[in-house]
């Protein structure tokens, strides 16, 4: 069980649970859709195994000019189609992994965190559950969730036709 202050995010997509477990695990799927609106996923490296690595470069603009964000995480749990758990943690540009602090951030956040995804399979629908440990629900990035999953949904409707 996680604590109802982590994001969680439940959605249903009109799409097989094929396409759902593509979009989360194949890198040129993931660019795609992943940030809030108006980010680019210009590095999206993505080694889908038990202890495999993830590297994200996430870059947008800003009223202050353009920022480029950096993810770094592990693979702990797959079950094909149906559950992927991985961590991610800010980080500088080579990929280490940051704390909050050296991000300029309150300090107390968690250096690292953990999303898990959980997938239902409805026949030509899925139902797709999304919680992300140790993010508050009412953060930014509990916002640029919500509008990542809206950019997977109409990324979803693109390629359905």
């Amino acid at each position: 069980m996680t604590d109802t202050k982590d994001v969680q995010i439940e959605r249903t997509f009109d799409a097989p649970i094929d396409l759902i477990w593509a979009m989360w695990t194949e890198a040129e799927h993931f660019a795609n859709w992943y940030g809030p609106m108006g980010a680019r996923i210009p590095k999206a490296e993505m080694d889908v195994r038990v202890g495999g690595r993830r590297h994200i470069v996430m870059e947008m603009e800003t009223p202050r000019g353009p920022m480029q964000m950096f993810f770094v995480g592990e693979y702990s749990e797959i079950v094909a189609k149906t559950r992927l758990v991985y961590t991610e943690s800010m980080a500088d540009a080579e990929g280490h992994a940051m704390t909050a602090e050296q991000m300029g951030m309150p300090s107390g956040a968690p250096m690292d965190t953990t999303i898990v995804v959980e997938l239902e399979d409805l026949g030509d629908r899925t139902k797709m559950t999304l919680t992300h440990i140790g993010v508050p629900a009412d953060s930014p990035g509990g916002q640029g969730w919500a509008m990542a999953i809206d950019k997977m949904e109409a990324r979803v409707a693109e390629l359905r036709g």
